[in-house]
């Protein structure tokens, strides 16, 4: 017993003296976050602007249209939608991964116990050997019990870079997770907007009907009285039937947007139908941020932190293949108690114990770490790629949506007016054709103009609506950023990074 134990320390003493010397030595770039070179939305100064509306705060963006009702179904979206919670089920795998790679920094502790019995065969080679000892028996018992330990000492920090990388990787898992809640908000948000858009436009369609089918009664009342023709009539009849002919086509939409909204909020198509069957008009658009900047939303684009993300992870990688040109050290011990006889098990006389240093180099598979760490370039160089398209994606997206809602809304101002004047003719051209100064022709085609400029104007509220849902989308609103994504937003210059090796 005392003449293993000095081995066993000496070796320790060994592991920790040559850890503790060289425990900082981590090869490979340190990573720097990439700077933005985005200069301000170029359509953020046309967006107009209500003095009297307060602008929403991004991570709630949709109580700013002030309907209950909207705020109801993203919320419930938000708890429900399964989409979502696969993302998060995504985000919990990923931090179990880094976990993991984190505890490979650890030494690992096990406690093993066995008790074996073994009746030995005589007709083998060692049982024909064996038996003619004196004392020899056939059968065996063998009793085992006590702790092992091993450390494997990260010198060069391959270990350090792997957990990092795993620990970046979780952090993109999460902004995953923000960018899926970014995007099922918009989505609920997009399907209730449509709803009330399809209501609208089936109620003018009504109203035309109920307009429509008025001039055919007075239409048939001319005719009876011998001032109207039987074509006119039917031309009457042609147009009443034609308003109706729009509405199934409506409602087939309104049913698409309903079931697209029941299943945002994770239940069966249908479910949720009754609470929207009541119609209510479109919301106010609420003002958008009016000063945002581009390292605004490389903050808030949970693409863009992402992506950012899988940058430094891809970085981390890189010195954890160059660790492998280095040698990697291991410390490893057990002790405990081994005898054939129970009783005797935890007596001094059998206690063993055991520790040693090892040392494990690729002195002769350089060319495989040569490649290894090529791809990790490689894949560096990719991720950097794929992070400033990102950027420029995300500025384009911000510029596309800033320009919809200008346009938009711009256009629903224009069909207003052109439906205006289309009320206006039309009731004129029905009194000119009371007093017979005009065909009837003058006043179907008054009745069509109008009931197409009526939809048209529903479709176009409704378009301005959801351009205001794209923009708080394309800014990244929707959630609110953590200090990951704070770090993002860093103005730090870009530098070649040198490789230790």
């Amino acid at each position: 017993m005392n003449g293993r134990r000095p081995f066993s320390r000496k070796a320790l003493l060994i592991g920790i003296v040559v850890s503790v010397g060289l425990v900082g030595c981590a090869v490979g770039p340190n990573y720097v976050a990439p700077a933005s070179q985005l200069v301000g939305f170029h359509n953020q100064k046309l967006v107009p602007v209500d003095r009297e509306r307060a602008v929403p705060a991004l991570d709630a963006w949709w109580t700013g249209f002030d309907d209950p009702m909207l705020n109801t179904v993203v919320q419930r979206a938000l708890d429900q939608n399964l989409d979502l919670a696969a993302s998060m089920a995504r985000v919990n795998q990923a931090r179990a991964v880094a976990s993991g790679a984190g505890a490979q920094l650890l030494p690992t502790v096990d406690f093993n116990a066995s008790a074996t019995h073994e009746r030995q065969s005589i007709d083998s080679p060692l049982g024909a050997i064996t038996s003619g000892i004196p004392g020899f028996t056939r059968n065996i018992h063998d009793y085992q019990v006590g702790p092992s330990a091993s450390w494997e000492i990260d010198l060069f920090g391959g270990l350090r870079r792997g957990a990092a990388a795993a620990r970046a990787e979780a952090q993109a898992a999460e902004a995953d997770q923000a960018g899926t809640r970014v995007t099922v908000a918009a989505d609920a948000a997009d399907a209730y907007l449509q709803i009330r858009g399809y209501q609208a436009r089936i109620a003018v369609a009504e109203d035309q009907i109920k307009t429509d089918d008025h001039l055919v009664t007075l239409v048939r009342s001319r005719y009876d009285a011998g001032a109207a023709t039987g074509r006119e009539v039917a031309q009457a009849d042609a147009l009443s039937k034609q308003a109706r002919a729009s509405v199934p086509l409506l409602r087939m939409g309104l049913e698409r947007q309903l079931n697209r909204l029941d299943v945002l909020m994770g239940a069966q198509p249908g479910t949720y139908a009754g609470e929207l069957s009541v119609a209510r008009g479109l919301p106010m658009i609420p003002n958008t941020p009016p000063d945002d900047e581009p390292t605004d939303m490389l903050r808030r684009r949970p693409d863009i932190i992402a992506a950012e993300r899988r940058l430094a992870a891809s970085n981390e990688r890189i010195g954890a293949a160059l660790s492998d040109y280095y040698p990697k050290f291991s410390l490893s011990t057990a002790f405990g108690f081994d005898s054939m006889s129970p009783g005797k098990l935890f007596k001094s006389t059998a206690y063993q114990g055991v520790g040693s240093l090892g040392l494990r180099w690729r002195l002769f598979d350089f060319g495989k770490v040569d490649a290894e760490v090529a791809q990790a370039r490689g894949a560096d160089a990719e991720a950097l790629a794929l992070y400033r398209q990102t950027v420029l994606r995300a500025a384009e997206d911000v510029e596309n949506a800033l320009m919809a809602l200008v346009q938009t809304q711009v256009r629903a101002v224009e069909v207003q007016d052109q439906v205006d004047a289309l009320n206006k003719a039309r009731d004129l051209s029905e009194r000119a054709y009371r007093a017979g100064s005009i065909t009837l022709t003058d006043v179907l085609d008054a009745d069509r103009q109008l009931l197409t400029a009526r939809d048209e104007l529903d479709a176009a509220r409704t378009d301005a609506t959801r351009s205001a849902v794209g923009v708080f989308r394309a800014l990244g609103g929707g959630w609110h950023p953590g200090p990951t994504s704070q770090s993002t937003a860093s103005n730090a210059a870009p530098a070649e990074a040198s490789f230790n090796r």
